[in-house]
């Protein structure tokens, strides 16, 4: 091994334990907000794509879980906010992390995988645009990737809250 590549591999054990405690502030921020909030759920973390994946899962019916999801993802949002702010607020550092309550953004990263590929066959056919209606950044970011990987490209347009992608001819 050259020095750079002990370096580089260095590096990427410095940001894996960097994302692991990541994970380890998050699970404690969440633990306590399930206690204060008084409901039943298992904190389980990973390490996916660069980021911390911290999801909380139920193992009965998850459908306590389902009031910190709240309509459309909107509170599984405002808490993986607040997950990020108590993670910043230990470390210092900005987080990416992500949070998935009772397999809601699991559940939606396939239905929207789906919607692109769908987009990308439509444009392929029709050799035409297909504006999609506003999503939020992660669900932009899920359709970016099901277009790349059909092998089109896509642009985001507009302006938060009414931000949506344009899946563009080859």
């Amino acid at each position: 091994m050259t020095e750079g590549t002990i370096s580089a591999a260095a590096e990427g054990g410095d940001t894996l334990t960097r994302l692991e405690q990541e994970g380890e502030i998050a699970a404690d921020y969440l633990e306590g907000l399930l206690d204060i909030a008084d409901l039943d759920g298992d904190i389980d973390m990973d390490v996916e794509a660069d980021r911390a994946a911290v999801s909380i899962i139920s193992d009965g019916g998850s459908r306590d879980l389902q009031k910190l999801v709240g309509r459309d993802g909107e509170v599984l949002e405002a808490l993986q906010e607040l997950t990020r702010l108590a993670v910043h607020r230990e470390t210092g550092d900005r987080s990416r992390l992500m949070l998935d309550i009772a397999g809601f953004r699991a559940k939606k990263r396939t239905e929207l995988a789906e919607l692109g590929a769908k987009a990308a066959d439509e444009v392929k056919s029709t050799g035409a645009p297909v504006k999609l209606d506003p999503m939020t950044p992660f669900e932009r970011k899920v359709v970016h990737d099901a277009v790349a990987a059909a092998g089109l490209r896509s642009e985001s347009e507009g302006e938060e809250p009414q931000r949506f992608v344009v899946v563009l001819p080859a």
